[in-house]
């Protein structure tokens, strides 16, 4: 028997006869798997084994979207994909983060009347509440803006404190996020010429964004969604010069901003594609950016007296950066230095290295809005390229942070090098956290077992998977 009639026998093509459509339910199947284990471990039942089925479950989703990025499926079959994937974490209890409870608790702060930017979940939420939330939050205010605090006032009187209910209504503001970000990206790619299902592969289809935004019910989802959709809005006004058209792309950026802070990195973007517009030139780049200044605050101060949360918000920017954030590049120094010469020290290193990545993000900012207004770089690079340059040498640094990067990045990058670096990146840090809704301290044991059960389980789906014919090389 010839070699190619021994590969014939051994991985018959009426296996599989639609490889996108294996893809599509063997990533249901996992998100389905990271349910039940998560529901599992929640109940504290199954231990190690529980666990390990939803890391399974979570290592499935990767496997298939890595394997799926290989295939040529139309923009409309990954929509629907995605909300496949979507569905089981839609009833799935809060993955990989609590940060969920703190806005349950931070939303009774502000039901009481008192502001949750000043008054800490410990000293304003009831004693349930605050049980819930991470042992790094009850002490500390809320670090959002006035938007999402009308956000959690809204959903607490309507929930009357029940966390289900409350965790319910969160998730749907997260979707709604979602689909903002759906509807954003691939018009974004449209204005680089990036085609639709690249973009939406790599940006909305991510792991991270199956995780955090929904899974992890984080209020990132709200403010990318309004980020993006109103970047969007403004540069398609910009051609014509629609200018009702801009204004409300900016405030809807505006609005983003009111949820967390770093969405008015795209005010620059939208800021210096109008002067650019308008002939460019540092002149009109000064004024362009003086007015983008003066729209946040008109936003801001509306968008507080409006939900009745006040200015307290302002105090509390420098809250996330309270805690050292191992993932931040940043705090390196601070923890050789602390692991030499003791924890003083490492704390000054750190708080100097901050110090030094601040300045380094100011021109690095600078440099890429000057490239921007000479038109060597699009306004989407731009955008991405600021996030990317924020987000590694912030103060801070969270898996779901890497999203502020990665979808205007899913929309700009051609298919290459840089494109293929941006996926691997999202693949390590969907994997680098367990689905476990807050601290894992002191879980190592169980860690270990679960991750040994999880990869056994998605090896041997790999296999079966190669059985049909699907695999990197040939998808």
């Amino acid at each position: 028997m010839s070699p190619v009639q021994t590969v014939t026998y051994r991985w018959p093509t009426a296996v599989v006869t639609d490889t996108p459509e294996l893809l599509r339910w063997t990533g249901f199947g996992g998100a389905l798997l990271l349910t039940a284990g998560a529901w599992a471990v929640s109940a504290r039942t199954g231990g190690a084994v529980a666990l390990g089925v939803a890391i399974a479950g979570a290592g499935l989703v990767v496997l298939t979207w890595a394997l799926l990025g290989r295939t040529r499926p139309d923009p409309g079959w990954l929509r629907r994909t995605l909300a496949w994937w979507c569905a089981p974490l839609l009833v799935a209890p809060p993955l990989f983060s609590a940060d969920v409870f703190s806005y349950l608790a931070q939303g009774e702060v502000a039901a009481k009347g008192l502001d949750p930017n000043v008054v800490s979940p410990a000293a304003g939420a009831s004693a349930e509440a605050v049980a819930r939330v991470g042992v790094y939050w009850r002490e500390t205010p809320s670090p959002y803006g006035p938007l999402f605090t009308t956000v959690e006032r809204a959903i607490t009187e309507v929930t009357g404190g029940d966390p289900v209910l409350g965790v319910v209504l969160y998730r749907l503001v997260a979707a709604l996020g979602l689909l903002l970000v759906v509807w954003a990206v691939p018009r974004l790619a449209a204005m680089t010429g990036v085609q639709e299902r690249t973009a939406l592969w790599l940006g909305v289809m991510n792991p991270l964004v199956l995780w955090h935004l929904i899974g992890g019910v984080h209020n990132d989802a709200l403010m990318l969604g309004l980020m993006l959709s109103g970047t969007v809005v403004a540069l398609q006004a910009l051609p014509e010069l629609k200018w009702w058209q801009y204004t409300a792309g900016v405030v809807l950026i505006g609005l983003g901003a009111q949820v967390k802070l770093p969405a008015l990195v795209a005010f620059a973007v939208v800021g210096t594609a109008l002067a650019r517009r308008l002939g460019g030139g540092w002149i009109r780049f000064v004024t362009a950016g003086f007015a983008m200044v003066v729209a946040a605050g008109v936003v801001s101060v509306v968008t507080s007296l409006a939900g009745g949360s006040g200015f307290g918000w302002v105090q509390a920017l420098g809250t996330p950066s309270k805690v050292n954030s191992w993932m931040a590049p940043t705090n390196w120094p601070g923890y050789l230095a602390g692991a030499v010469s003791g924890p003083q020290a490492g704390q000054a290193m750190i708080s100097s290295a901050r110090i030094a990545g601040l300045v380094l993000i100011l021109c690095g900012v600078a440099v890429l809005l000057g490239r921007q207004l000479r038109g060597r770089i699009s306004e989407v690079t731009s955008l991405g390229m600021m996030m990317s340059v924020i987000v590694v040498l912030g103060p801070v640094i969270q898996p779901w942070y890497l999203l502020w990067a990665v979808l205007p990045l899913a929309a700009c990058l051609p298919v290459g090098p840089w494109r293929t670096r941006v996926a691997v990146l999202a693949g390590v840090f969907a994997l680098l956290v367990p689905p476990l809704a807050g601290n894992f301290a002191g879980r190592v044991p169980e860690l270990v077992g679960a991750y040994v059960v999880g990869i056994a389980l998605v090896g041997g789906a790999y296999l079966v998977l190669r059985r049909a014919r699907v695999s990197v090389a040939q998808a």
